[in-house]
């Protein structure tokens, strides 16, 4: 009887323990499957694109931002031939140039001028677009000090460093090059001057590079290396080598555009730009209320190996990639609506593409519901390591506008190409983006680095969720005007805030149509306070009545202690809250 007991009780404890693994199983299955919310982003591109909003736009409205090469580089004036054979020139003078790349608020970050002088243009615009991409996500960058936020970042380009160091004023700039040009410094710089504590990683797969850091921090965030990451990539091109590289291998689109996945195809169109994504595990996200603009649901990375070519496409391996990712993802090629290409408007590139696009995406789709195909590449040409994060910023915004725009320069769907074997469709026009019943929207976007490095990432919208938030209900405030708001402004130096002040009284002035007391309490939980600050009274119904003169901010004595022994009322505080939110 004993024996039989002692081998129930250990039957019992068996159970328990198999229903323990089983938990932690489905606990590390969910972690590694968990979907990352993105939260916020920063950008800059050709057009004057400076914002999320701003790409849209200029993808929205159909917009070429293609131009001339820029005249203040220092490039030699006689670089244009048309020749192909012209050694030591570009048959093409066209890009999608980010013209004012140079610019650079060194002192709002702390760097004096030759450090300033020193860095590259490429660790100057990311960190700038890092600061305003996590103000996007409505989160203060001093308050991240300390934080296991991680940062990971493509660049492929180092030439500035060697333009500096063979300038006539190289020796001013001897001890700061090695810092402003050094690759692992783009990342790194981002941490130490927010005071990030995080991992702060470099990567450099070519074109392919800023996507396979958002896959590098949706993996750093699942396994728990960080609690939030700053993922892209950038572009400056300090000479103009690959317009010289490329000439040579007559690779250049001579009009300057990508004419991505069309039968006039004839080339790549370089271009410029530099773009940050805000990620956070979306449980997380939820719980602290965050808006959303959309999700990672799952993404991938691969390598051509040895294929038909160190720097050809890769067939297969695109397929390959495509497929992990989904199934990272959990999902079915049906299940996304519309992918953004690689798309770069090469004769080679291009076909390889769609056939695997074809072969995965196109597959067992409802009769309906089309792959929709596009690239923003055909609105300012190939940003190269800051392409991918371009991609995944132009869908979000597409999911949350209900629109998939169009595709530039498509005379014809690609005759090297066998449309039939799939159903996968040009966006030769703007597209309303209906939802699936049952399911949100979702896309994916892809790049393909020159060395074989393959990205894939599935983006989805953002989810419907209720915040709750206890507050009182402002509607039953008492009738009658509203009494001002005040708008707290603050910045770097005096004329800083003056023109934060002018550019809040220009968003006013176009009815932006935004809650003035949403405004003001943003401006006060969202953003950096920094030394020098203003303040602007604005009309309850909105208008910027005046605006104080800068002050320097200084810690002072105290002026009134309220002791608590006065005549206080029930409810005192919400009808102070009422009048004066």
């Amino acid at each position: 009887m004993d024996n039989e007991k002692d081998y129930v009780d250990y039957l019992k404890r068996s159970a328990l323990e198999l229903r323990s693994l089983r938990r932690r199983i489905r606990d590390i299955e969910e972690q590694a499957r968990e979907p990352i919310a993105i939260i916020g982003a920063g950008c800059r591109y050709p057009g004057g694109v400076v914002s999320r909003r701003g790409l849209w736009e200029m993808v929205a409205e159909g917009r070429d931002v293609v131009g001339e090469f820029p005249a203040d580089r220092g490039w030699d004036v006689d670089l244009f031939d048309p020749d192909p054979a012209a050694r030591g020139r570009s048959y093409s003078r066209w890009g999608g140039f980010v013209y004012d790349a140079g610019d650079f608020d060194a002192g709002f970050f702390g760097v004096g001028p030759r450090e300033a002088l020193a860095m590259d243009p490429q660790q100057r615009v990311l960190l700038e677009v890092a600061w305003e991409g996590v103000e996007d996500a409505r989160i203060d960058p001093l308050s991240l000090r300390g934080s296991r936020t991680g940062v990971f970042a493509g660049v492929m380009y180092h030439d500035y460093m060697f333009l500096a160091a063979t300038s006539d004023r190289s020796a001013e700039l001897e001890g700061y090059l090695s810092a402003g040009g050094g690759g692992s410094i783009v990342s790194g710089r981002i941490s130490y001057t927010l005071g990030l504590e995080g991992p702060a990683v470099s990567v450099d797969t070519a074109c392919s590079s800023s996507l396979v850091t958002i896959h590098q921090a949706c993996q750093a965030l699942r396994l728990g290396e960080c609690d939030l990451a700053l993922a892209g990539g950038v572009t400056m091109l300090a000479t103009p080598a690959m317009f010289v590289e490329f000439s040579r291998q007559q690779g250049l689109a001579p009009d300057g555009r990508c004419k991505s996945f069309a039968d006039a195809a004839d080339g790549v169109a370089w271009g410029e730009g530099a773009g940050i994504v805000v990620l956070e595990r979306l449980s997380d996200a939820v719980a602290a209320g965050r808006r959303i603009l959309g999700v990672v649901r799952g993404s991938a990375v691969n390598q051509d190996g040895a294929s038909n070519g160190l720097t050809a496409p890769n067939g297969p391996s695109q397929e390959r990639v495509i497929r992990a990712a989904l199934a990272g993802a959990g999902l079915t090629a049906r299940d996304v609506d519309a992918v953004e290409g690689h798309g770069t408007g090469t004769t080679l590139g291009d076909p390889i593409e769609a056939r695997a696009l074809l072969a995965t995406y196109g597959q067992d789709r409802d009769p309906d519901r089309p792959l929709w195909l596009g690239s923003v590449k055909s609105n300012m040409g190939h940003t190269q390591a800051a392409a991918g994060v371009a991609g995944v910023i132009k869908m979000i915004e597409a999911m949350r506008h209900e629109t998939l725009p169009r595709t530039l320069h498509v005379d014809a769907p690609s005759s090297h190409v066998d449309w039939s074997t799939g159903d996968v469709r040009l966006l030769v026009d703007r597209q309303p983006w209906k939802r699936v019943e049952g399911r949100p929207r979702r896309a994916a976007v892809s790049s393909f680095g020159i060395s074989g490095t393959n990205a894939h990432v599935i983006v989805e919208e953002a989810p419907a969720h209720d915040v709750s938030v206890s507050t009182p209900d402002l509607v039953s405030a008492p009738a009658g005007p509203r009494l001002p708001v005040p708008w707290l402004i603050s910045g770097r130096s005096p004329q800083a805030v003056v023109d934060q002040a002018e550019r809040l009284r220009a968003w006013v002035d176009a009815g932006a149509g935004a809650s003035v007391v949403d405004v003001g309490w943003s401006l006060v939980s969202s953003r950096a306070q920094l030394p020098w600050r203003s303040v602007a009274v604005v009309a309850g119904g909105g208008g910027m009545a005046e605006v104080s003169e800068p002050v320097r901010v200084r810690s002072g004595g105290t002026v009134f202690v309220f002791s608590g022994q006065g005549s206080q009322w029930l409810g005192m505080g919400r009808g102070l809250f009422e009048c004066f939110p």
